[in-house]
């Protein structure tokens, strides 16, 4: 904690508000990294009961019902009410083949939940990768600053070089502390998203084709 305080005394505007940046880039990314994996845990554990409890149940009315429950992230109950929307003739919307319009309604319904799953990874990524740049510039600031004030004092030895510079080093260390836990999160949640878009994909295909079995029975 000295090493801190010595750094933060002697540092000048510009060091300052790099350690502040960083700061802010560190709670951000874990304010998003425990949030994100709450909401991809609950997401992946809705989609692994939602979807068998769904296709088990008696009625369409009995299964909207239980995803209603058990959907709490609300990604598989917009996909069937796209799929069994009854569009306004006259309209767009309603113009077509119906097998184009359950691919639209389905699509868009899928890219709102893929969206709300993959909100902040944008800035994981991105402090990921631009941490280690801030603290770099940040430690050869601070040398710049620490050299030119020991040469203003005139007077140059080993001991006041090597106190001002480890203290600079700081800044590369917390740049990397700050992006590795980003990197590794952005991964992870990657792989949990993927997850998650395939079931969907597969969830919504299997709508569609029900909708159609069950147009083509009627006429």
């Amino acid at each position: 904690m000295q090493g801190l305080g010595d750094f933060w005394s002697q540092a000048d505007l510009i060091g300052r508000a790099v350690a502040v940046l960083l700061l802010a880039m560190s709670v951000s990314a874990w304010v998003l990294i425990l949030w994100k994996s709450w909401v991809l845990k609950r997401a992946t554990g809705d989609l692994r009961r939602a979807v068998p409890v769904f296709w088990d149940a008696g009625t369409l009315d009995d299964g909207r019902e239980r995803l209603r429950r058990l959907d709490r992230e609300a990604l598989l109950l917009p996909l069937l009410d796209a799929a069994t929307l009854e569009p306004s003739q006259g309209t767009l919307q309603g113009a077509g083949r119906l097998d184009s319009q359950l691919t639209r309604r389905l699509r868009d319904a899928l890219h709102r939940g893929l969206a709300h799953l993959q909100y902040g990874q944008v800035l994981l990524a991105s402090i990921g990768a631009t941490a280690p740049f801030v603290g770099l510039f940040g430690t050869v600031w601070g040398i710049y600053h620490a050299l030119a004030g020991i040469s203003a004092a005139g007077s140059l030895t080993i001991e006041k070089v090597s106190g001002p510079v480890g203290e600079a080093l700081i800044m590369t260390a917390a740049g990397l502390a700050v992006a590795i836990p980003a990197v590794l999160a952005y991964n992870v949640f990657g792989k949990w998203v993927a997850a998650c878009e395939a079931e969907l994909e597969g969830f919504a295909h299997d709508l569609r084709e029900m909708v159609l079995d069950s147009r083509r029975g009627r006429e």
